[in-house]
Order: C-alpha cells, then structure tokens, then sequence
C-alpha cells in the first residue's frame, strides 16, 4: 500500500518570526509566526512558518497596526510621521470633509502611505447651505472659513434641508460617518444637531463630535456639549463619539465621563477618545477664540501659541489683528499644564478610563519654509510645523502609561489604538471587521515594536520629530517601515469606506 503523500506546506508571501504577538480581540499574548500572502494575514501559529520571506522578530510585539480616528494630517507626509508612530490607517472623522467624494479621489491620485477615510463634514456642507461659501477644497479650505459668520448663523428650514441632503449624499458616496464641530458654530439649534443625528442613526454609522461648551464654561450656551451628545445617542439611537474628552472639558473631564457612563448604563452608544497632551491645536479664528467668550472658558492670551511663528498674543488687540489677518492659522491653545500634577491627573483619568480609545487629533504640517519639497524625507529641518501628537501620540501612550506608570497592560493599550477604535466603526462600515486584529483572513496592517524602547520625540518646540521603536510596519502586507526606517516610495494605503 503506498504511503499518503503528505500535504504541501504552505509558503508565505512574509513570515514574522518569533515575535510576542498580541491581538486583543481573542486575548492572544504568545510567541509565533505570522504569515503574510498578499494583503492578508495568512497564518498566526506557534509552529514555525515557511516564506518566501522571512523577518526575525524575537524579543519585539506585533500588534494590529493602530487605527486612528481622528487624523487631520492627510498628506503623504503627515501620513509618514504616523506611520512612524505605529499608525496603520489614518481616519477623517471630527472635521470630515466634504464633498467626501473629492477627498477619496484627491487621495487616491495622490497615493498614501496609510489607509485612509472620511466622514461627512457638516461644518462643510453647512458653509455651503448655509453660509453660501464654496464647497469643498479639503481640510485646509475648511480651516480657513471656521471664524466666518455666515457658516455659523441660524439656518432656515430650507437651507437645513440643503445641508441634509449634502450630508446624505456624503453618506452615499461612503462616508464614515458625519462628523460634527458644533463647538465651532456654538449658536446653532439643538434641533439641527438632533436631525443629523437622525440622519446618521438611519444610515447605521456613528456621529463624531467635537462638543460645544460646557454650563461650567459658557452658563449661555443653548446646551450643555455633554448633555447635547447624551440627549441624541438617547433620543435617536445614534451611536455617538464623544471626541478628544479632555480638550473640550478640561478640568470637568470627570463629570462629562460621568454623563456618558448614565447614558451608556441606559443603553446608549457612546464612545470617547483622548489623546496624551495637555494644549490642543486650532485655526486662530475658532469661535471659542473669539476674544469676547475667551475669558469665560478660564484661558487667555498667554495660553495661545501661534504655531509658524511661536508668537504669543500681547492682548487681546493683537489676536483680535491675528484672527483677522489669518483665521486659518494654526495655533496651540494649552488647557492643561502637563507639569502640574492637579492638572495631569485630569488627563490621565481621561485617557484611562475604560472606555477611552486614543486618537491623536494629528494637524497638517504648516509649512514654514515655502520653498521646502512636502514628498521629501526626511522631512527638511525647521520647514514645517505641526502639533507633537501627529509624530507622539500613540508612542507617548505607550512610553508612559505602559513603561512609566504600569497604568495600562500592554493588551490593553494596544486594544485602545487598535480593537476599540474598530469597534467604533464596524457596526456601518464592514472593511473595519478585518482590522484591529492579528489573525488569519484579517488586513495585514500590523505593527512590530520594541516595548523597551518605544518612544515619542516630538515636543512643542521641535515638533516633527519621529517617533521610536517602531521596527516595522506594514499597511496591506507592504512594508511603511522597515527594521526602523521610513520607505519614502511605499503608499500601499487604501480608501476605507461605508
């Protein structure tokens, strides 16, 4: 009787060898293989694997690559400095763009590093609707038009129905979602934010929300930011992303977690993000900048940082001439003094909380020098600018909540950059089903760090710095970065959408 031939081996496209490999989502913490063929993962198996090739990986973790929900650094180079940071798919949720189907074509021609998305942007189609300004022109346009009145004032019901429909469009061509910086327009009916909630409810995909101010801050505003977000998860069903908790409550971060835990306990779907650092970025026109309402959020000038120049406003005359001159001009607005424990400690409790994931609120690079080439790398020194979170945040996250401070478990800490932010997504947007995890049939966006090392380097004062540790990185099976180095001419990234 002849002996039964034994089954071929498979062969990988890439094998990585040997690493402490994670996936949150099953709870695997073991040594193995992974195999990679093509955009997928093939194989995860304690047994040795067979590729074509293969990468030694011992001592390192390979994570899902992290997913990011809110990246405003959708260039080729912003893409780089998150890839640096472990980043795998880069998401344009709070702002949006709109007409989302311009900013799918404009990436797709130009090519990226990373996955990409958007939503719907409701300040952009409201500047239409509303505002009469012209739609479009990506995130930069957007920037430039957030202190115009016209986009802000109370809408008719005819041009609420316009702003609908632009949204429902966005949502057709494959948004993410809609994306809703009411706290830029903090005048705007309650009921308008409500019907959008609606609108995002009946397509099954989440709303994100920059709040407006909290009665702590602004005891005028129509609504509490907090309440606002709760009130329409309840009321609509729509699940509801509380974005950036801590730059928007600072010091009432507590109670704004509070609300979202009752509402969440009532069988609400909410969610919230945060990100490591205490000053957050904005354009200089932002209504909640105006010097009029600074004062009664507790900041003033001395906490306004013009990001090309590093000029501090004098008073409150010259960044009335700053907001006039440039609106669009990015600036640090510092919140919360990292330095101070009181102040951390809100911070912390934010960004640990248990059902915080980490965004980074990545801005786009202003460019300080014009003459600077934006596909050069690395990135010319002195050229741009940006906020350290687009280079740190996840790095940060894992150097001090990890190494440091013992606060998160790694598992834990990978599932917020990874897992969870999928969960968000995945309920209205299938493709996020194969990400955030390290398994057979999933994306092969992964991640491979050094635990020991991994670290961020950008600061306020020198803010393009790459991070560290990150060995390799591979978005759809194609290599970002490799043992430690950026790969300019790799723009594997692929659209995400609904």
């Amino acid at each position: 009787m002849t002996p039964a031939t034994p089954p071929p081996v498979p062969v990988h496209d890439l094998v990585l060898r040997g690493g402490r490999v994670l996936d949150p989502e099953s709870g695997l913490d073991a040594v193995a293989d992974v195999g990679v063929t093509g955009h997928s993962i093939s194989a995860v198996s304690t047994a040795p694997l067979t590729g074509h090739q293969v990468i030694e990986v011992a001592g390192l973790v390979v994570a899902p690559g992290f997913i990011d929900l809110h990246s405003h650094s959708h260039t080729v180079a912003g893409h780089r400095l998150q890839a640096l940071d472990g980043v795998t798919t880069a998401l344009e949720l709070e702002l949006g763009l709109s007409p989302v189907g311009e900013a799918y074509r404009v990436a797709a021609t130009e090519g990226r590093p990373l996955n990409y998305g958007f939503s719907a942007s409701w300040a952009q189609a409201r500047m239409a609707a509303v505002g009469g300004l012209p739609h479009g022109g990506g995130a930069l346009a957007a920037l430039a038009h957030l202190g115009a009145a016209a986009w802000q004032r109370q809408a008719t019901r005819a041009q609420e129905d316009a702003l609908l429909g632009l949204l429902e469009r966005d949502l057709a061509d494959g948004a993410l979602g809609i994306g809703l910086i009411v706290g830029y327009a903090p005048r705007v009916r309650p009921e308008e934010y409500l019907a959008v909630s609606r609108l995002a409810a009946a397509a099954g995909v989440p709303t994100y929300t920059h709040a407006r101010s909290l009665v702590e801050e602004d005891p005028e505003t129509l609504v509490d930011g907090a309440e606002e977000i709760a009130r329409a998860a309840g009321e609509t069903g729509v699940h509801a992303h509380y974005c950036h908790v801590p730059s928007t409550s600072h010091r009432h971060a507590d109670r704004v977690l509070a609300v979202l835990e009752r509402v969440r306990g009532e069988g609400a779907r909410v969610s919230t993000e945060a990100y490591p650092y205490g000053a957050g970025m904005t354009a200089i026109g932002a209504a909640f900048l105006d010097p009029g309402v600074l004062a009664a959020s507790g900041r003033g000038v001395a906490d306004i940082v013009l990001a090309a120049t590093g000029e501090r406003p004098r008073d409150l005359d010259r960044l009335r001439e700053l907001r006039a001159a440039d609106p669009g001009a990015l600036a640090f607005l510092h919140f919360l003094d990292e330095s101070d424990a009181h102040d951390r400690a809100f911070l912390d409790r934010a960004l640990l909380h248990p059902h915080t994931v980490i965004g980074s609120d990545a801005m786009p690079l202003t460019w300080t020098d014009p003459t600077a080439d934006p596909l050069a790398w690395p990135l010319p020194p002195g050229a741009a600018v940006t906020h350290p979170r687009t280079a740190g945040t996840f790095s940060k996250t894992l150097r001090r909540y990890v190494r440091e401070l013992g606060a998160l478990g790694l598992m834990d800490a990978v599932a917020r950059a990874s897992l969870l932010p999928a969960r968000v997504l995945e309920a209205g947007v299938p493709a996020l089903r194969r990400k955030g995890r390290v398994r057979a049939g999933c994306d092969a966006d992964l991640v491979v760090f050094d635990p020991d090392t991994v670290s961020d380097r950008a600061t306020y004062a020198d803010s393009t710095r790459p991070s560290t540790g990150h060995a390799h990185v591979l978005v759809g099976g194609t290599p970002v970065v490799r043992h430690g180095t950026l790969l300019p001419d790799a723009l594997p990234g692929r659209p995400v959408r609904r």
